[in-house]
């Protein structure tokens, strides 16, 4: 068998196989402001959204190989695109436990170099922070930026849409660190998991994989946050055409 492409040379190959098809769908039922969304992210679309992060994490926050990024975001759409631009630009991703398992990374090993994530304390206190706004369609986080955080939702759209890297990732480069281990980047995607794939895991690092086992068989994921009805689940998975749950 052939080794397994990384995450980068995986999104490259689901942009050329079909760009237009959906990869992930993303169902809120949080009790939040985000309640009620639906958003649905083609290869393509992905590809951009990746693109425009790794180009803001590269020209403004100097990420690159050796680069450690705490994702500290819940399962997500924008969690996906943030994961594969720090790998995009050979960082390695940190999903600490209270977004995931086991072992805080942050006390078992190399501190972050930037931290993107949902809470404006975590982020003021990250040597390089950025706050990232959940909600689909944000132009600027609903209240104050600490000084410092960079808005995602105002700075990242004025990035551009094609990304090179400064030097390309290395196969034995960390990739991901969670659950108190590290997996390097030949490693990071699992074996191919072929369909359209429910999950509704709190778990980042749980998520990052079932995404990236996915899309290796050509497959998409249907993901559920917060906790909806039997009922309007049931027509839900049977509407997106599920085959497995994750």
């Amino acid at each position: 068998m052939s080794t397994p492409p990384g995450p980068v040379a995986l999104l490259r190959r689901l942009v050329d196989a079909d760009p237009g098809r959906p990869r992930i769908t993303v169902y809120d039922d949080t009790d939040s402001p985000t309640r009620g969304e639906r958003v649905e992210l083609s290869a393509r679309v992905l590809a951009n959204w990746v693109a425009k992060a790794a180009n803001l994490l590269q020209d403004e926050l100097d990420a690159g190989r050796g680069t450690v990024v705490r994702l500290d975001l819940p399962p997500h759409w924008r969690t996906l695109y943030w994961a594969l631009a720090a790998w995009s630009v050979g960082a390695c991703v940190e999903v600490p436990a209270a977004r995931g398992s086991g072992t805080d990374p942050e006390d078992a090993g190399t501190p972050a170099d930037v931290v993107v994530t949902d809470d404006p304390a975590a982020a003021e206190a990250a040597e390089e922070g950025v706050l990232v706004t959940l909600a689909a369609l944000a132009r600027s986080a609903p209240g104050p930026v600490p000084h410092g955080v960079i808005d995602e939702a105002k700075e990242v759209a004025t990035h551009g849409d094609v990304f090179t890297a400064w030097e390309e990732p290395e196969d034995d480069d960390p990739a991901l660190r969670a659950d108190g281990s590290t997996t390097s980047t030949t490693d990071l995607v699992p074996a191919a998991e072929p369909g359209r794939v429910h999950t509704a895991t709190t778990d980042t690092a749980a998520f990052l994989r079932t995404a990236l086992a996915a899309w290796a068989a050509d497959g998409s994921v249907v993901l559920t946050r917060g906790e909806p009805d039997a009922e309007v689940l049931a027509r839900r998975l049977a509407s997106e055409g599920v085959t497995r749950e994750a």
